[in-house]
Order: structure tokens, then C-alpha cells, then sequence
């Protein structure tokens, strides 16, 4: 039990039946008693059935629907006739149209099912009992085999699948296991999930479509994640998408851990905790999320612990009838990036639930985290959140039994407490959640709701508590610390514990001082003096410039990768300055250092600030940040003025029509942060808007000019560091102040005083060092021109090569790197050749024993695209070769061209059409014309000959392929490949409409990529 306010334990779990343990620690004599796969699956079975998990030795479909049937009979406490089974599994539960997202939406959704009887009355059938979770019945089958019913792309059958470990849930497959022995990278066991997912989850009656949830273990380490809904599988199995990565991705699996954040890595420990009856069952039933567009989360073991933490508080406070105290509620940390909305949401959803609760209201701070607090909320579920506009749209919905949780922000939930004295919802059993509890909460605004309230549970969650360390000197005494003014400490989970699994990203920070002005000490008293001297114009123009030429490394503009079906360069960045005049001053500066340049050589800039009050003294002792709203009719005319231009700027780059308005500024932040989010602008130049609660996963550089500590420099930092792909590896601060020491004890302060060595990257030399000898042990195990002869050589050439290649991806954000790259860039295409080769090789089907190396192979391709040859470079060699055509060089530069187009992931399967334009261009043509000419010409007669081949429908083959070229790639799903098809019988002998599709899906596809950004 937790002591109250003051104490310095965080409260343990109440119950045993927690779905996270509260401390584990592992057994050590567990450590030998297993090695082998075989071993390591019949330990994890002994441990299951230890569990009381009942083992089956099941082999066929028809065993396993047979007790799937028996378990249903048994959880619904009826018999199905044949008949009514018969008609029940195969409309109900195998339905010929059912893929994996209508099962996973009836198992998250629908799991209670109508059942037609044979003497016309219904029945409702329950596939998995939600309110009573130990109900359901858990078995575990092993080996599992299914016949290879698939055709590949050459027409041969596919081999047989056999799945390691599955456990039914009430004869449902819910949870597959696949193991790999000790010592094998577990990504092996991922990608043949991947694989499994492809080629066989859907075969026979496609139960095993129902697998929500996945585990991967080499017995060392074990991590979970949820499966994907089709339409983001069939994407990210297509090529339209490489590169992507969603919740299918390995990065997003995680790793399963006590309440204390410490991984249970173990695949003995994490058999007894994650597999826990009680544990299993609640994460099924209560902490999987389905999106509204369909995906499927699973919450981390830190967002469950917040959760049923609260849920606890709410239970036991109630029962001691502590509400209206902050004995009834608490806070929880979780760092800025850990997925504080998606617990929240579910804490709300959760909550609202409970017997006795009326409402929950989520409260936020700003009309900006309204807006995005709303989007989040609608994402993982449509109209569990009711947003309102006004306070009369907020007292209807307090009236309104209907609406269970209500997003508000904290000014419209105080104007109602004031203008209501008297209103029923205040004797009413409210749950209050507070997004980011760090600020107003504190003031007056607090002590007027929580005297409005009686039967209230207050929680905050936060990012930044405001500790006694970082808390100011002014206001309410007894309202200074986020403890103060919620309660106990619920859960922790900071920075230090996400960068260790990967939860967001480590910070990069560069501290530039461009001229000796620079060192100015910026205090948080009245200084003009200090002011002017940051802002001398010199500075201010040595502080663009530098912005503007590393602007492109920085932001990794020679890297691409998919956005929203979109191939976008590098990410973009935030400019943070001190004052609305220092951001006036900035904007202007970039406006001329940019006049002159080419417009698509100019970074699109956008400005945007508003209206905030001096910030309080405890505010600035605090670090927090100057909270800008959208009132921008308080700005002076001058800086009103100044943003009206600017937003015309903007009006005129993106053909839209905000200004200052009340209405259309609030537009103008929607649409700007929209179009950072989607990488359309390059720079934002703010005060302080965007550098809290605004999250933008294409944002990887803050470039600051103003003073940071404590709460508003994690905040602001923590705008870049979110997790996108293997391109972005770390949020990049520059600072043009020095940030250093606040950086450090800001640290400290929100992680542990160990903080800075893990959150920081380490610095260039260890790097560096490493590098060098990777590139040494390279050329001298693998040098150039020497065959890798061997499988498990050409294995540890692709391990070695992709280390190389990703220390370059981190070193190349270093400026001493430049001109210390060691291998050179032909040595580097050539050594890329041949790591495409094998890719190559090993991602070949031929033959069964080829495909099943696969799995254990983990290629960097990603990484080598950031230095990929494009077309433009290979016209410029193409010129050069005809201009030396008569004087010897030629065979050279086409040597060039070659090796240049061999390096390129994109090229290569063009090479044919390259080597041909070069070979019959001749002297005087425009070769960019010619080139456009030749690739329609060649388009044409490729496409006509699979149209010819295939006896597809022209018009309709035509258009389908001009929609594919427009939308960047070939729709796979839906009616518009059936109508290109040639008109046949779905049931003529012989027929075979799905291979038939399959093999046009796969043509169209390669011919796709063959001639995708060629013109």
C-alpha cells in the first residue's frame, strides 16, 4: 500500500491477479536446463502445462475444428447440432470472405456472435468472454502442419508450413509461438512469421487468421506484438511500400517487463509472467487497441501497470470513500514519446466502464492539444471521445448519460464551474484525467474545479512532473509539485527506461557558437542589452547561414523512404527562438539569404506565434514554457501584422487562404502541422507553439536559439526523437546558446543522475573507431574482385556489410566525417554490388532449400538507398559517354555507368533498358528527350506484350496501370485487378482464378517497378 502524498514508495500492485507483476526476479537454475530448439519448445510446453494449459496433440484442420466446436459447446453451456455448427462455423467463424481484419474485428469487437437454431429460434454464442476472463479455456498444440497449397510465382507448390507453438484460446488460435534455438538472431523467427502470414495463415479454413498476438524467443530473449490488419500486410509485403514501417515491423515488437520497467527478457520468466492465465487473458480481452482504421495495438507492460494502477486507485478509493481527495487519485510518469494517448485513451475507456462511474472527462491544457488530443482519440476509436466547441456543448454533454467520456480543455471546464454554482454533475462519481498535468492545474483554476466536484478521482499524467527540484517559489504552496496537487506516484516509466527499448529515439546535440556574441548570457531577467547582442544582425546572419548549409545533412535530405504511400527526402525541422521578435528577425533573415536561389532550391519556411503572457516566476523556475493560445488579436499591430505576411507566404507556396483571424489561425495550425507531419514544409520558425504536445514523426531537427532547462527543454528535445524507420535514428538539437549544463540536469532530473551517457549518442571518435575497423576487417576478409564463395561466408559478409553501413548512417551526421569516409565511393558500389547480389540470391524462391535461408538473413537495404544513383545522375554519365565517344574514353565512363547502375536497389532490374539507350544513342540527340521517347516507347511494348500473354483486357489493363503509376503503386486488393482479367468461369474444369490473378498481380508488379521513376 502506498503511504499518501508524502511518501517516498511508489504502491505496489494490490492484487495477485495484476496482469504486470509488480517485481520479477529470475530463477538462476533455470539457466541450464535447455539448448536446443527442440528442447527449448518442449520446456516452453512443460511450462505452459504447469500453468494448467491442457496440451493437444492435434495434427489435422478437422481435429482442430472438431475441438474448437467442443469448446464452444463448453463456454456457451449448449450442444450445436451438425447442422447449426456446420452453418455456424462456416458463416460465422470461417467466413469464405474473412481475412485477417474481419477476424481480428470480431474477435476485438463482435466476439459475442448470432447463431441461427435449426428450430428457427437464435442464441447468442460467445467466441471469448470479456467480463469474465477465467472462463475462457487456454490449450497449447505444437508442430503444427499445414500442406503447402499456395502456388509461387513460377507455378511450383510451396512447401509445407509447420508452426512451432500455438495457444488456443476456446479452440481459437490466438497466440502463436515460434522459437529459435539459443544463440540465432530472434529477427529469424520474425520474418518467418512474416512468411507464415503470407503464405499459409490463410489456407484451409484460415483460423489461424484469428492469431492476434505473437511471440518470438531464442530462449535468451523473447518479445511480443500484435498482428496486422490485411490491407497494411498485402502493402508492406508489396513493393509500393519498402521501406515503411508500422506495427508489422520488427522494431515495434516489445519486450514484456515487471511493474518496475525491468525486462523479462527470459523465455522461461516471461512463460510465467506473460503467460500467466490471468495475464494472457487481460492482455486479450482488455489491452488490445483496434484503431479506426483498423490496426491492431497491443499496449506495453508500462502502459498496462499505469492502467490498472489507476483502475486500482479508482476501486479502492471508492470503496474507502476517499473521493474528492488526492488520496483518490495520483499522477503518472511516462516520458514525452512513450505513448501516454493510447494508455489514457484506455484508462478512459477502462474506467468508464466501471460500475459506478458517470463520466470521465480527459482534460487538456491548450486548444492545440485539443485538437490533436481529438485526432488521437479518434483514431483509436470513433465517438468514444465527444469533443465540444463550447462551454453550452460541454454542459449538454455533462447532462447527457450517453456521452461516457468527454475531451475538454481545462479554461472551458473552469468557465463552466463559474457560470454554473449549482449543477447535478457535481455530486455525480466523476473520474478526471488530466493530459499533461503540469501546468494550470496548479493555479487557480485547479482549486476551483476540485471545489466544484465532490465524488471526484483526479490523475494526471506528464512527461515532466514538476519535482521540488524544478518547482517555483510563487502561487499556492500547497499546489507547487505535481504530487502536491494529484496525489501518489503511480508509475514511472522515463526517458532513460524508453531509449533502453527502443521506445523513442537518443538525442544528437550539436552546440554551435557561430560568433563571440553568442556566448551572451541569456538570464531570465529584463536584459535589452542582452537581447540586442543575440539578435545583432551579424549573428543573426552567421546563425541562418549555418542553419542553411547543414541544413540539408542535418535532416538527412540525401535519404528517401515512404510516407503515406509518397517517397519523401529526409525530414524537417523546428527553429526555436526566444521572443516574437527574435522569430520576426529569423524569418526575414532566411527570406534574404534565400532571394536568388531556384524555388526548388529554397527550403519552404513557415512562422507561426501568438499571444502568451509573461511567464510567472514559478513557470520560469519550473522551465516551462510560455503557453502561446490562439488569441491573436492581443498581439501589437506590428507583430500581428508581420504574421499576416507571413501566413500570405505561406498562402502562396501551398495555394491556401488563412490569415490572423481568430477562425483561420486556428485553421492555419491545423493545416501547418499537417503538412509537417506529411514533410511538405522544411522549417517552422516558432516561440514557443509546437514545442510541447505537437508530435510529428517526420521532425528530426530542433535548431534553438533560446534558453531551455528543466520541463520546456525535454519538451522541446523531445519533439524530434520519435521512432519512424530505419533512416532517422536520433532526434538532432543544434543549439546556437549553451545548453549543455541544462541539458545535463535536465537529464538527471527526468531520468537518473547516470542519464546523460544513454540518452546522448556517444561521441564521434568511438563511432569513428568503430567504423575504421569494420572497413579494415572488409578488405581484408572480403576484398574486392574475390569471390564469396559459401553460404555462411555470404552470411557474415551481409552481417558485416550492414554494420558498416548503418555506422555510416549515424557518422554521417558528423561533420569531421566529411572527407574521412576510408572506403572510397567506387569501392563502396562495388562492394554494394555485390550486397545486392546476394540479396538477390537469398530473396529467390526457386527452390524450397533457397527460400528456407531466407529467414536468417537481415539486409540493410534501406540504408544503402540513402546513397542510391539515380536517373539524372546516370543521363549526366550517358552525356559524358557520347561526348567522349572518338577519343577512348567512353569504355571507361560506361564501365561507370555499369557500376553505378549495379549498386542501385532501384536500378539494377533496369539495367537492360539502360545498357541499350547508351548503346544506340547517337551524337547530336538531347539525351533527356531521348530518353523519355525511348522508356514510353519500351513502356508500351512491355506492357502490351504482357497484355498479349495474358489475355488481359487492353482499356481496362491500361488505365489500371496509369492509376498505379499516378498513385506511386499496383492496388493489389479490390475489384479493379478482376476487371482487367480476361472473362472465364470461376467454376469451369480447370479454371484457376486466384493463381491466374496472382500471376497478372505479379507481372504488372515487376513491370511496375521496371519502369517506376524512369520518366
Amino acid at each position: 500500500m502506498s503511504e499518501g502524498t508524502g511518501s517516498r514508495f511508489e504502491p505496489i500492485a494490490l492484487s495477485s491477479e495484476s496482469t504486470v507483476v509488480a517485481e520479477f526476479e529470475a530463477d538462476p537454475a533455470e539457466a541450464a536446463r535447455y539448448q536446443s530448439e527442440a528442447e527449448l519448445e518442449a520446456e516452453l510446453i512443460r511450462l505452459l502445462r504447469e500453468q494448467a494449459y491442457e496440451y493437444l496433440p492435434i495434427t489435422s484442420e478437422a481435429d482442430l475444428v472438431a475441438n474448437l466446436r467442443t469448446q464452444l459447446e463448453a463456454l456457451n453451456r449448449m450442444t450445436f447440432t451438425d447442422a447449426e455448427w456446420q452453418r455456424f462455423f462456416s458463416e460465422k467463424i470461417a467466413g469464405e470472405r474473412d481475412g485477417i481484419v474481419e477476424k481480428t474485428v470480431r474477435i476485438q469487437e463482435d466476439h459475442v456472435q448470432l447463431l441461427k437454431r435449426d428450430d428457427g429460434t437464435s442464441k447468442n454464442i460467445t467466441l471469448l468472454d470479456k467480463t469474465h476472463v477465467h472462463n475462457n479455456r487456454l490449450q497449447v498444440i505444437n508442430q503444427y502442419e499445414v500442406a503447402g497449397t499456395a502456388a509461387g510465382a513460377d507455378g511450383r507448390a510451396q512447401r509445407a508450413n509447420r508452426y512451432d507453438v500455438t495457444i488456443l484460446v476456446n479452440g481459437l488460435p490466438l497466440v502463436h509461438v515460434e522459437l529459435k534455438r539459443r544463440g540465432v538472431d530472434i529477427r529469424e523467427a520474425f520474418n518467418q512469421i512474416s512468411r507464415y502470414q503470407r503464405d499459409s495463415f490463410w489456407s484451409g479454413s484460415g483460423l489461424f487468421e484469428y492469431v492476434q498476438l505473437f511471440v518470438v524467443s531464442n530462449g535468451t530473449l523473447t518479445k511480443y506484438y500484435s498482428n496486422t490488419t490485411r490491407r497494411q500486410h498485402l502493402d508492406e509485403q508489396g513493393k509500393a511500400k519498402r521501406g515503411r514501417r508500422t506495427s508489422s515491423s520488427f522494431e515495434f515488437t516489445s519486450w514484456w517487463a515487471d511493474a518496475t520497467n525491468k525486462p523479462i527478457t527470459d523465455l522461461v520468466g516471461f512463460t510465467k509472467t506473460f503467460f500467466a492465465k490471468h495475464s494472457l487473458l487481460n492482455v486479450l480481452t482488455q489491452y488490445c487497441v483496434l484503431t479506426a482504421d483498423r490496426m491492431l495495438l497491443v499496449m506495453r507492460p508500462y502502459q498496462i501497470a499505469a492502467t490498472e494502477r489507476i483502475l486500482n486507485r479508482i476501486e479502492t478509493s471508492t470503496n474507502l470513500r476517499q473521493y474528492g481527495t488526492t488520496a483518490a487519485g495520483g499522477y503518472v510518469w511516462h516520458t514525452t514519446g512513450s505513448g501516454k494517448t493510447l494508455t489514457s485513451f484506455k484508462t478512459a475507456q477502462l474506467a468508464s466502464r466501471l460500475g459506478d462511474v458517470d463520466k470521465v472527462l480527459f482534460v487538456v491544457d491548450r486548444k492545440d492539444l485539443d485538437y490533436q488530443t481529438m485526432r488521437e482519440y479518434d483514431r483509436f476509436q470513433r465517438g468514444a471521445a465527444n469533443s465540444n466547441t463550447s462551454t453550452a456543448v460541454l454542459k449538454r454533454q455533462l447532462e447527457d448519460p450517453s456521452a461516457r467520456i468527454i475531451v475538454t480543455t481545462i479554461q472551458k471546464l473552469s468557465t463552466f464551474v463559474a457560470a454554473n454554482k449549482r449543477h447535478a454533475i457535481y455530486d455525480g462519481h466523476v473520474v478526471v484525467i488530466f493530459d499533461e498535468c503540469h501546468r494550470s492545474q496548479f493555479g487557480d483554476m485547479h482549486t476551483a474545479i476540485t471545489r466544484a466536484f465532490k465524488r471526484y478521482h483526479l490523475f494526471g499524467f506528464t512527461g515532466t512532473p514538476i519535482f521540488a527540484d524544478n518547482a517555483g517559489t510563487g502561487g499556492n504552496p500547497t499546489l507547487r509539485t505535481t504530487a502536491q496537487a494529484f496525489g501518489d506516484k503511480l508509475h514511472t516509466y522515463t526517458i532513460v527506461d524508453a531509449i533502453n527499448d527502443k521506445n523513442v529515439l537518443p538525442f544528437r546535440i550539436d552546440y554551435v557558437n557561430t560568433v563571440k556574441v553568442g556566448a551572451v548570457v541569456d538570464k531570465q531577467v529584463p536584459a535589452i542589452d542582452t537581447e540586442q547582442a543575440l539578435l545583432d544582425p551579424d549573428r543573426v546572419r552567421q546563425v541562418a547561414q549555418y542553419v542553411l548549409d547543414h541544413f540539408d545533412q542535418k535532416t538527412k535530405r540525401n535519404q528517401t523512404y515512404a510516407l503515406n504511400d509518397r517517397r519523401v527526402a529526409g525530414f524537417n525541422a523546428v527553429f526555436a527562438t526566444a521572443s516574437i521578435t527574435a522569430a520576426k528577425v529569423y524569418y526575414n533573415m532566411f527570406g534574404r539569404l534565400q532571394e536568388g536561389l531556384p524555388e526548388a532550391k529554397r527550403l519552404k519556411v513557415a512562422l507561426i506565434y501568438s499571444y502568451a503572457a509573461n511567464e510567472a516566476e514559478d513557470e520560469a523556475a519550473a522551465g516551462l514554457l510560455g503557453e502561446e493560445q490562439f488569441e491573436t488579436h492581443a498581439l501589437d499591430a506590428s507583430s500581428r501584422d508581420f504574421l499576416e505576411d507571413a501566413i500570405q507566404d505561406y498562402n502562396g507556396i501551398f495555394g491556401t487562404s488563412y490569415d490572423t483571424s481568430a477562425d483561420q489561425f486556428q485553421n492555419y495550425y491545423k493545416d501547418l502541422s499537417l503538412r509537417m507531419k506529411n514533410r511538405e514544409v522544411d522549417l517552422v520558425i516558432v516561440v514557443n507553439m509546437f514545442l510541447t504536445g505537437f508530435d510529428a514523426t517526420t521532425l528530426n531537427t530542433l535548431w534553438v536559439d533560446k534558453n531551455l532547462r528543466a520541463h520546456g527543454l525535454i519538451q522541446a528535445f523531445s519533439r524530434t526523437n520519435r521512432i519512424l524507420n530505419s533512416v532517422k535514428t536520433y532526434g538532432n538539437i543544434v543549439s546556437f546558446r549553451d545548453l549543455e549544463t541544462q541539458t545535463n540536469d535536465a537529464i538527471a532530473l527526468f531520468g537518473n543522475r547516470d542519464a546523460a551517457g544513454i540518452v546522448l549518442l556517444k561521441p564521434y571518435a568511438e563511432y569513428f573507431t568503430e567504423y575504421a575497423d569494420k572497413v579494415a576487417e572488409l578488405r581484408e576478409r572480403f576484398p574486392l574482385g574475390v569471390q564469396i564463395v559459401g553460404e555462411q561466408a555470404q552470411k557474415e559478409f551481409i552481417a558485416l556489410f550492414g554494420a558498416l553501413l548503418r555506422l555510416r548512417n549515424i557518422l554521417a551526421s558528423f561533420d569531421d566525417f566529411t572527407g574521412n569516409q576510408i572506403l572510397s565511393d567506387r569501392d563502396l558500389q562495388d562492394y554494394q554490388s555485390v550486397y545486392l547480389d546476394l540479396y538477390q540470391s537469398f530473396r529467390r524462391t526457386d527452390t524450397a532449400d533457397r527460400e528456407s535461408i531466407n529467414d536468417d538473413v537481415v539486409f540493410e537495404i534501406e540504408l544503402i538507398k540513402q546513397v542510391e544513383i539515380n536517373v539524372d545522375y546516370i543521363l549526366m554519365l550517358v552525356e559524358q559517354h557520347r561526348a567522349a565517344k572518338g577519343d577512348g574514353q567512353d569504355k571507361e565512363i560506361k564501365a561507370t555507368i555499369d557500376r553505378a547502375v549495379d549498386s542501385s536497389p532501384s536500378l539494377r532490374n533496369k539495367k537492360d533498358l539502360i545498357e541499350e539507350f547508351v548503346d544506340r544513342l547517337s551524337i547530336g540527340e538531347d539525351v533527356a528527350e531521348e530518353w523519355r521517347s525511348y522508356v514510353a516507347a519500351k513502356r508500351e511494348q512491355e506492357l502490351q506484350r504482357i497484355i498479349t500473354e495474358e489475355n488481359l483486357r487492353p482499356d481496362e489493363t491500361r488505365a489500371f496501370v496509369d492509376g498505379a503509376f499516378r498513385d506511386g503503386q499496383v492496388r493489389t486488393t479490390g475489384t479493379a485487378v478482376t476487371r482487367i482479367l480476361p472473362p472465364v468461369s470461376r467454376f469451369a474444369k480447370g479454371a484457376n482464378h486466384g493463381v491466374k490473378k496472382q500471376t497478372v498481380i505479379d507481372r504488372l508488379t515487376a513491370f511496375f517497378d521496371r519502369f517506376v521513376d524512369l520518366s
